[in-house]
């Protein structure tokens, strides 16, 4: 081979290395989400910009069309500052009010479009002791109207739900289930199986258990 086909190699192949750390470079940029707090995304300065924001949702902030939720989130440090989310796809079981959403998206006019989510709440425990069982319960309806209950069970299979559903799940235990309606944040381990105490009252037919809090059964998790 020549000194001058020798040259042009060299040179085709230095091309090659320039546009290859270009594309490196300017796709990289692109696609890397700066983390920034829920003030920072809603002061426009990010406006166009690949994004990530962490922050609480505010309370029966949601709303849902079709597979689009918008809600919004509050700065954990300051919750005056407040971000409005647009997100297309499935919400975890764990949305709801208060939960701490880590939004990625796009960034405008004040609306962060966000393409993932992640949630977070962390696992709350509590002893099932001095719980009733859903068929005690329900055994005694007239006995436990409008008082105030902690239940016992175990969520059904397949009826787990995001908070945008009226019902989150159905709570079983010695082979009766009631529907729980709840619009607070699941703890993350929640799934298909788990025990968990919950906390309410029986709704007015007696058909369902409105609750105000949701933990998981602390005597069951240690057992296991």
């Amino acid at each position: 081979m020549n000194t001058s086909a020798k040259r042009r190699l060299t040179l085709v192949g230095l091309v090659i290395v320039v546009v290859a750390i270009v594309l490196f470079v300017v796709l990289g940029s692109g696609s890397t989400a700066k983390a920034l707090s829920v003030g920072e995304a809603a002061s426009g300065s990010y406006d166009g910009k690949n994004v990530q924001v962490s922050g609480l949702v505010v309370d029966n902030s949601y709303t849902t069309e079709g597979s689009e939720t918008t809600f919004k989130v509050a700065d954990e440090n300051d919750e005056s500052a407040t971000l409005q989310v647009t997100y297309t796809g499935a919400l975890p079981a764990t949305f709801g009010n208060g939960i701490t959403a880590i939004c990625t998206g796009k960034v405008k006019d004040g609306t962060l479009t966000a393409s993932t989510m992640v949630t977070k709440c962390p696992s709350k425990y509590e002893s099932a002791e001095g719980a009733l069982t859903v068929g005690i319960m329900l055994q005694n309806k007239s006995v436990y109207e409008g008082v105030d209950l902690k239940v016992a069970g175990y969520v059904t299979e397949g009826t787990l739900a995001d908070a945008t559903a009226d019902i989150r799940f159905n709570l079983n235990s010695q082979g009766e289930g009631i529907d729980v309606v709840y619009d607070g944040a699941l703890p993350d381990d929640v799934q298909d199986g788990t025990a968990v105490v919950v906390s309410g009252k029986l709704s007015e037919d007696g058909t369902q258990l409105i609750a105000t809090d949701v933990a998981i059964d602390s005597d069951v998790a240690e057992a296991a």
